[in-house]
């Protein structure tokens, strides 16, 4: 079943931070599609107002320009809501690295403050970002919930402190919370630019505009690739879950396994494309290989992935073809 298929009770009211970024947006997009009333709060300090712009003039949606440092404008955004979805974070191993401080404040005490926030507006589901960075160096593959290793970032420090959180919340004030460890999430309106842009657009975006592309490493590490759709189907699952599946965190991806410089070469086939890329150093903090055993959260979310990497890959294609115009 997709996402599409799930019902909430029809006068739900759904809270998504982070709602004008990659993820967020779509969510907010989904939600207001299926008729949900749905508060989008975020300060466009990584999400954009164009991700967000064409939702305007949906019924039920509302904009809320905010920051979820500020506890008083979480208490505010969470007021009459009966579902959170938080994604509100800053991402990238390689930029936490540089800023730790900053990513203490945005993730970990932002995410507090929205957990809080929940707690006390009485909300019934608190859905939040988590990532596979928590597994560190832990070699064994597929990763598997309970087995992680040392951590290689401050952003995946960052997350395992939310998860833990999270944990608490639940035990101590009976908040219903799900981690969701997001393995690689790609597709529509996934920020091409920037220095930290994830992998998948950046690829698409040079190669459209006749530039070469860099490929950190050897382009043999190896990532579990999850089209956003799939994690659509997680956020909803989740807070469709029961209340003894709370408190944990779940591995959300498709459970299969492309290496860096199968996916370079898949994608200039697909755009006409007779470019060699450069190979770069290791990017700081990165793991070798990751793919994902999505178990737990098929057995305790119902959480079945409707698109593989193929069905994924061609639709993301199609939408930065339509939405980045080559030179």
């Amino acid at each position: 079943m997709g996402y599409k298929e799930l019902q909430f009770p029809k006068d739900s009211i759904f809270l998504v931070t982070g709602g004008a970024g990659f993820i967020g947006s779509n969510l907010c997009d989904a939600l207001t599609e299926m008729g949900y009333q749905v508060r989008c709060l975020d300060n466009l300090s990584t999400g954009k107002q164009e991700n967000i712009d064409f939702l305007a003039d949906r019924a039920g949606y509302t904009f809320i320009k905010g920051d979820i440092r500020e506890a008083d404008t979480c208490k505010a955004a969470c007021e009459g809501v009966d579902y959170v979805l938080h994604q509100a974070a800053w991402g990238s191993v390689p930029r936490s690295i540089e800023m730790p401080l900053l990513y203490e404040e945005i993730n970990i005490r932002g995410t507090l403050n929205m957990m809080e926030a929940a707690r006390c507006q009485g909300v019934k589901k608190f859905v939040y970002a988590s990532s596979s960075s928590v597994y560190g160096d832990h070699p064994v593959l597929p990763k598997v919930e309970g087995q992680e290793g040392n951590l290689l970032s401050p952003y995946a420090l960052t997350k395992r402190v939310d998860e833990e959180y999270g944990k608490l919340y639940k035990k101590l004030y009976g908040l219903d919370t799900y981690g969701m460890r997001y393995f690689n999430v790609f597709g529509r309106r996934q920020d091409p630019d920037g220095a930290y842009a994830a992998v998948i657009p950046r690829f698409i975006r040079q190669l459209l505009h006749g530039e070469v592309p860099v490929i950190n490493g050897d382009g043999k590490q190896s990532r579990d690739f999850t089209y956003i759709d799939n994690v659509i189907e997680a956020n909803f699952k989740a807070a469709l879950a029961p209340s003894e599946a709370a408190g944990g965190a779940f591995n959300i991806a498709y459970g299969g396994r492309e290496y860096l410089i199968d996916i370079y070469d898949h994608l200039c086939k697909a755009l006409g494309k007779d470019v060699k890329p450069v190979f770069g150093p290791d990017r700081a903090g990165d793991i070798k290989h990751s793919n994902a055993d999505i178990s737990r959260a098929r057995e305790l979310l119902g959480y079945d992935p409707e698109y593989d990497f193929e069905q994924g890959i061609s639709l993301a294609i199609d939408w930065y073809k339509e939405n980045l115009s080559e030179k």
